[in-house]
């Protein structure tokens, strides 16, 4: 009964944007779900063909107050994917107060969110960051390009938008349930990675307290990377037309 009662009082709701993450599904939620303080995890899902969201109905029946599930048309980008599901927990009657933002694969470890959740909790972040440069480089499995393209984006967008953040591309965050609040989600203008920088930006020029936590970065074992040229484009020109937006006063 006392267990119960904790699950429902869950302040904390993850987010999880999936298409086609029928390899690692099961085992994301059975793991995040495992972790203290209890988490409920919410998956958006953009119409996956390979039976993703099936998946999680049928555990569903086995985490019926703590898993959620919502599924949209079609494959429409992970920004608005975070997006839904930031709406979706701001008007849920559990009444969350962090929301977490975390890929379905692996490469960010569920059993990091307690750290995360501390960084806003206690230490009174308003934005915490799972951040893979913050003590070095520490990420596994990427191919030297890929790191060194990683890392100069972030070199680039601190020098664009001044933010003091040393990994502004990162996808592993807590925020207060009042950042969210306080971002008019309908000025957010990219969908695609570049999201993430955007969102960190919003809540930086309105002096949020951002605070960065040291992760291990693992790429995924199983399935397939999103990853491609567009997204890389957009993150190179976006970051610069949203500086200048920002310093015309259109943000």
């Amino acid at each position: 009964m006392n267990t119960s009662l904790v699950e429902i009082l869950s302040d904390s709701l993850v987010i999880i944007p999936t298409y086609n993450e029928i390899e690692n599904i099961e085992s994301i939620i059975r793991v995040t779900l495992m972790q203290a303080p209890h988490f409920d995890v919410l998956i958006v899902d953009d119409n996956s063909p390979d039976g993703t969201a099936l998946r999680v109905r049928e555990l569903q029946k086995e985490f019926p107050d703590r898993l959620f599930l919502t599924q949209r048309d079609k494959k429409a980008g992970l920004g608005t994917a975070y997006i839904h599901g930031f709406l979706w927990g701001l008007r849920s009657e559990k009444k969350y107060a962090f929301f977490f933002e975390m890929d379905a694969d692996f490469s960010h470890n569920p059993t990091d969110l307690s750290r995360l959740y501390k960084e806003c909790k206690e230490n009174n972040a308003d934005v915490a960051i799972g951040s893979r440069y913050v003590k070095g480089v520490n990420v596994v499995n990427w191919p030297l390009r890929r790191v060194l393209l990683s890392y100069c984006a972030s070199i680039y967008v601190k020098l664009i938008t001044g933010m003091r953040v040393q990994d502004p591309t990162a996808g592993f965050i807590c925020y207060r349930k009042e950042v969210l609040e306080g971002i008019d989600f309908d000025k957010i203008k990219f969908v695609g990675y570049a999201f993430q920088i955007e969102m960190k930006y919003k809540a930086y020029i309105k002096k949020y307290h951002l605070s960065e936590v040291s992760i291990v970065f693992t790429d995924r074992v199983r399935g397939k990377s999103k990853m491609n040229a567009s997204i890389i484009k957009e993150a190179i020109f976006g970051v610069l037309a949203m500086r200048i937006r920002h310093l015309l006063g259109e943000e």
